[in-house]
């Protein structure tokens, strides 16, 4: 922090000595005992502070050994806290490990499983419910869309703020994300305000995560090696809510949890990101506790994993954990008593992809991988997990086997909730998007992710053309992958959305129908293919293929939306009404619903019953790029450009590809004889849409700002 941002700096120093902040950065971590400063077993009355750093793995810190890692802060708070050397998550997906993070429970318990189609139950208590039924005030604020409140980690916070990923969807195949310092500078202005009162505040940096495009000067700085760079970029966001902390030093009463939810593989066994294998680049994770006043600096070896993460900060509150949790304090465990089992999965492959599903267990560095190639390595010996003694080694293979059995016995199985069109489309471009088709019972060597990572290659290779522009190379390489393996969905999802972006409207849906008919009961995917039916001209098919689901008893979201807006191509604006109510009571916090019934309203022409909803959007979540572009265009037409501008300027600034709706909004308007409006429209235009993309109906607005024709 700059010497200029001084008062800001002092703000935060002084929240953390009047609250007493317990700070939990959670990277991705595990839990480990530690040894206290006058034997002080806990303080009572400290706040919490959970950040959460995506996508780090371990040996990607200063302070775990990477040379020239651009961690300043974290390294500092490293050196002053205690650091997990053997820290493990359970899970290598976002939403999974946050889940285990603030439940302290395993995903067999709490039954969240990967990023896309889970939530977490209501049932379960977490940091934030416990924290909070004892007086805390709590706030989270995530940076990313698997993190949205839609699947259940909200549960128990006050302020639970994702209001970033209720806008329009990003391009497909990229992730929406906030960045860093924006999160940050979220977290701090809440601290303050709740200076007076312990709270419990969770922050969530996302930077490290693929694709890799890190800010200047880290993207100049790590020219090659971009993911280094992002987490360079995390450590710099990090540094307004770390420095105050460790400035204060023992004056603050401010425990610092640094950990992160999970690893990258980086190209390790094949692997380009994470979700399909459990090797140590995924599984393991840093994990750092600061507090001067209770904790010695130290270099902890003992293992410690997610799990034990809730009773150590319950443990440091004075407040007893719930009964029946797999983890146990760090505060009191001892070198004796330090032999810890930990169990970890990667279902991505299975859930996504219908490949063999990865289960595992590591305990006193030997680990277990149970695949239909089972896997057991030497921690110790062999850290890059590269010599593989299932088969020379039975006893210890089978001595671990038997310590699975009963974590598997006690999986509460797989439930799926369908996920939205919408959801899907965020979350597809990392594999996430559901597309496995049902779980079999039982799954062979030639669907052991080992032997089929190539294919996630391929898929990788998909997105990469597709978001450097090359649709066309994009198509090919998604034909090929469809061809070599036929059956696995989320390949047809992909392809479905590429032959839809090329114009082939017949070849999209019939990749959607090859999808569906993997899993029928994937009302997801029925969503999707009712839109795309819809926008074919095929609206009639659509509806007869929603009707059932959309009138059962639980209908999803998106199946409504897709079939209201069927109905409103077909005239039956009523029904279509009806439909997009039911899709608001189902989701009330859902604004795109309110921006789709401002759309039915325009197509019946009624324009005062569209600018009511596009509004009502709007002051559910001011962020929604559609309602704005939508609301400018009815205030153009009704002559109040002064208004319409200032909601293209909104909408464009949220999402760049508003800005190719002026055009024909000012082209429409020239052709009215409102030329003097028309030159307005088309000079934003000019002014704001990106070259690359846009670059022919540029130098078409030109020639009419020019000679007032084509």
């Amino acid at each position: 922090m700059a010497q200029g941002d001084a008062p800001a700096r002092r703000g935060i120093a002084a929240v953390v000595m009047a609250a007493g902040v317990l700070f939990m950065v959670v990277l991705g971590g595990a839990g480990l005992w530690l040894t206290r400063r006058g034997g002080s077993r806990s303080e009572a009355g400290l706040s919490v502070l959970l950040i959460t750093v995506d996508t780090l793995r371990a040996d990607a810190v200063g302070a775990y050994g990477k040379a020239e890692a651009g961690t300043p802060w974290m390294d500092r708070l490293a050196a002053a806290g205690v650091r997990f050397e053997d820290a493990h998550a359970h899970n290598v997906v976002t939403l999974a490990s946050h889940a285990n993070i603030l439940s302290g429970r395993y995903p067999t318990d709490h039954g969240v499983r990967d990023n896309s189609g889970f939530r977490f139950p209501a049932g379960i208590e977490t940091l934030a419910t416990l924290l909070r039924a004892r007086g805390y005030a709590t706030g989270a604020f995530v940076s990313a869309f698997p993190l949205a409140s839609r699947f259940g980690l909200a549960r128990g916070f006050d302020v639970y703020d994702d209001s970033f990923v209720d806008a329009e969807a990003r391009p497909a195949f990229l992730e929406q994300e906030r960045r860093g310092p924006e999160t940050v500078a979220l977290a701090q202005r809440w601290m303050e305000a709740h200076a007076d009162r312990p709270f419990f505040c969770w922050v969530h940096i996302y930077e490290p995560h693929a694709p890799y495009a890190p800010a200047e000067p880290f993207a100049t700085r790590f020219r090659s090696a971009p993911y280094q760079g992002e987490v360079a970029a995390s450590d710099a966001a990090l540094g307004p809510l770390l420095q105050p902390m460790l400035d204060i030093t023992s004056k603050g009463r401010t425990l610092v949890v640094l950990t992160a939810d999970h690893g990258e593989s980086l190209g390790e066994h094949g692997e380009a990101t994470h979700g399909i294998f459990a090797y140590e680049a995924t599984l393991r994770v840093p994990l750092i506790l600061y507090q001067p006043r209770l904790l010695r600096p130290r270099v902890e070896p003992l293992p410690a994993r997610h799990v034990d993460l809730l009773p150590t900060i319950l443990d440091a509150l004075s407040l007893p954990p719930p009964a029946g949790l797999p983890g146990r304090s760090l505060l009191t465990r001892t070198a004796a008593g330090a032999e810890t089992t930990s169990y970890f999965e990667a279902l991505s492959g299975q859930l996504n992809r219908g490949w063999a599903p990865l289960h595992g267990v590591i305990r006193d560095r030997e680990k277990y991988i149970e695949l239909p190639l089972p896997e057991l390595y030497d921690l110790r010996q062999d850290p890059s997990e590269v010599r593989n003694r299932a088969a020379a080694e039975p006893r210890p293979l089978d001595e671990l086997h038997a310590l699975l059995a009963p974590l598997r016995s006690a999986d509460r199985g797989i439930r799926r909730t369908p996920e939205s069109a919408e959801a899907r489309e965020r979350l597809k471009g990392l594999g996430y998007v559901s597309g496995g088709g049902p779980t079999r019972a039982r799954y062979t060597e030639a669907d052991d992710p080992k032997r089929l990572i190539a294919l996630d290659a391929m898929l990788q290779d998909v997105v990469r053309l597709y978001t450097a522009g090359d649709l066309p190379a994009a198509l090919v390489r998604c034909r090929e992958l469809v061809r070599l393996r036929p059956r696995m969905a989320i390949s047809l999802l992909h392809l479905a959305h590429l032959e839809r972006e090329s114009g082939n409207q017949a070849a999209a849906v019939d990749a959607l129908q090859k999808a569906l008919a993997l899993d029928p009961d994937d009302t997801a995917t029925l969503a999707l293919l009712g839109a795309y039916l819809t926008q074919a001209g095929r609206e009639r098919e659509a509806v007869d293929l929603l009707e059932a689901s959309a009138r059962s008893e639980s209908p999803d979201v998106e199946v409504l939306i897709a079939r209201g807006l069927a109905l409103a191509k077909l005239g039956r604006t009523e029904e279509a009404l009806q439909s997009l109510a039911r899709a608001g009571e189902v989701d009330p916090s859902n604004a795109m619903v309110l921006v789709d019934v401002g759309t039915v309203h325009l197509m019946s022409g009624d324009r005062d019953r569209a600018r009511e909803a596009f509004e009502a959007a709007l002051r559910k979540n001011p962020k929604v790029a559609r309602a704005h572009s939508s609301l400018a265009v009815v205030l153009a037409e009704s002559g109040r450009t002064e208004e319409s501008l200032a909601h293209w300027k909104a909408a464009i600034a949220l999402d760049p590809r508003e800005s190719g709706k002026l055009v024909p909004l000012g082209l429409l308007l020239a052709r009215r004889g409102q030329a003097a409006e028309s030159r307005r429209y088309l000079e934003l235009f000019v002014a704001s849409a990106p070259p690359a993309a846009y670059a022919q109906d540029i130098e078409r607005a030109r020639r009419w700002l020019r000679n007032g024709s084509e």
